[in-house]
C-alpha cells in the first residue's frame, strides 16, 4: 500500500505543477498543458510550465527557474504533469535535459499517449533516474485530457455550456433566455471563449439570438476560436452577425451533403464560410465527423458548445461531450413548456440515461457553476493526431 505521507506530498506538488500549468490555459495549443516543480527535501526550488506553443516545455522551465533561484537541480526530484518528451520537435526532448541536469528522481502524472514523444520514462530509468507513475492528484491527470483525447481518438476535447433555472429550464416557452444567468457568469463565459479553438452552436440559436460567439470584454483573447454552426439545410442568414464577421473569426457551416450543392452554400463559401457536409439525414448530421474534421483540417483540441437543446441532444445522443458547465440561476419557471436544456436522447431508464460526476461547484454572483465530467474515460482508437512539438 502507498505510504499516505508520500501520498499526500505527491499531491501538492502535483496540484502544484497542474495549477502552474493552468496560466497558459490558451496559449499552448494543440500542445498539451504541462507544469513542473523541482523539489529538494520538502523545499520547492524550481517551478514552471510550458507557456507558449513551441517554447520551452515545463521541465526545462522548471530547470531555468533553480538556475535562477541558484539552487542545483542536482539530486533533487521533479514532478511534472505528463510524462517528459523522449523526441525532438520544436524544442529537444526533455529526458534529455533531465538526465543532464543529473535530477535524482521524476514523479509523474500521466503518461504521453503518442507514440512519437513517449518514451521519456524508459530513457530516464535507464539512465539510472528514479520514475514514478501516480495518480495521487487528479487534477493533474485531468489537466491533459483534451490532448489526450485528440491524440488516442482524433477528436477535440467538448465542452457543453448552458445557463439554467432551478427546475433545468434553459429559457421560456417563447425561446426567451437572455440573461438568465448573471453579469458574473457571463463575463467567465467570454474569458472561456478567449481559450478555446472552437465554439458551436446550432441553427436554432441563430435564428433566434444572431450570436456573434467571440470573446469580448476580456484582458486578451488567447485564441481566435472558429465558429461552428449545425445548419443541416443552410438556413443561416447572408447577413447574420457570424457571416458579416468572417473576417475576424472563421465560421463553419455543417449541413446536409444534398445542400452543399445549393446556391446558398456557393454564397455562404463566397462570403468566407467553410460549408462542410455531413452524411446523414437533416435530424441527424454525423456531428463525430464534423468534430474530427474540426480536429484534422483546423487543429482544434477544445470546443466550446453554447447551443440549445436540440443540439445538445444530439451530441449527447451520440456520446461526446465530455464535459458539462451548468450555470443555474435563482430562478424558478414552473413551466412545464419552457425549454430543456436538451432534448431527442430517448431515455425509458435511468440505466440508459449519459452519466456525468462532478468536479467542482463555485458560487458565482447570484448563481452556482457547476462543473462535470462524462464517465467513463476516453476510448482509443486507432487513429491518432499529432503529438507534441
Amino acid at each position: 500500500m502507498p505510504d499516505p505521507s508520500t501520498t499526500r506530498q505527491h499531491k501538492r506538488f502535483l496540484d502544484m505543477a497542474a495549477r502552474a500549468a493552468l496560466r497558459a490555459a490558451g496559449d499552448v495549443e494543440p500542445n498539451p498543458m504541462v507544469g513542473a516543480v523541482l523539489v529538494r527535501d520538502g523545499r520547492v526550488i524550481g517551478i514552471g510550465h510550458h507557456r507558449r506553443f513551441g517554447g520551452p516545455h515545463a521541465e526545462v522551465e522548471a530547470l531555468a527557474d533553480c538556475a535562477r533561484r541558484g539552487e542545483s537541480p542536482a539530486g533533487a526530484t521533479m514532478y511534472v504533469t505528463l510524462e517528459p518528451c523522449n523526441h525532438h520537435g520544436k524544442q529537444p526532448p526533455c529526458s534529455e535535459a533531465l538526465i543532464a541536469a543529473r535530477v535524482a528522481r521524476v514523479v509523474c502524472a500521466r503518461p504521453d499517449p503518442h507514440h512519437i514523444s513517449a518514451g521519456g520514462a524508459a530513457t530516464l530509468r535507464a539512465a539510472g533516474i528514479e520514475f514514478e507513475f501516480t495518480d495521487a492528484s487528479e487534477l493533474a491527470v485531468r489537466l491533459s485530457d483534451p490532448f489526450v483525447k485528440r491524440v488516442t481518438t482524433g477528436l477535440p476535447y467538448v465542452i457543453a455550456k448552458w445557463a439554467q433555472t432551478i427546475d433545468g429550464r434553459i429559457a421560456t416557452r417563447t425561446g426567451e433566455s437572455q440573461w438568465i444567468s448573471s453579469e458574473p457568469s457571463r463575463r467567465m463565459v467570454h474569458r472561456l471563449r478567449a481559450r478555446v479553438d472552437a465554439i458551436l452552436t446550432g441553427i436554432g440559436t441563430v435564428k433566434a439570438d444572431d450570436p456573434l460567439l467571440t470573446a469580448r470584454g476580456v484582458a486578451r483573447v488567447r485564441r481566435t476560436a472558429r465558429r461552428i454552426v449545425i445548419d443541416p439545410l443552410l438556413e443561416i442568414p447572408p447577413e447574420s452577425a457570424l457571416v458579416r464577421s468572417v473576417p475576424e473569426a472563421p465560421v463553419t457551416v455543417a449541413c446536409t451533403e444534398e445542400a452543399a450543392g445549393s446556391e446558398a452554400a456557393a454564397g455562404l463559401t463566397a462570403r468566407g464560410v467553410e460549408v462542410l457536409p455531413l452524411p446523414g439525414p437533416a435530424d441527424d448530421l454525423d456531428l463525430s465527423r464534423l468534430l474530427r474534421h474540426l480536429a484534422s483540417a483546423h487543429g482544434v483540441t477544445n470546443v466550446l458548445v453554447e447551443a440549445g437543446a436540440g443540439t445538445l441532444g444530439g451530441l449527447l445522443r451520440a456520446d461526446l461531450i465530455d464535459e458539462a458547465l451548468v450555470y443555474i440561476a435563482p430562478i424558478l419557471m414552473a413551466d412545464e413548456a419552457a425549454l430543456p436544456a436538451a432534448i431527442g436522447k430517448p431515455t425509458p431508464a435511468l440505466a440508459d440515461a449519459a452519466r456525468f460526476r462532478l468536479l467542482r461547484a463555485k458560487a458565482l454572483g447570484p448563481d452556482v457553476v457547476l462543473r462535470y465530467r462524462r464517465e467513463p474515460g476516453l476510448t482509443e482508437d486507432p487513429t491518432r493526431a499529432g503529438g507534441r512539438a
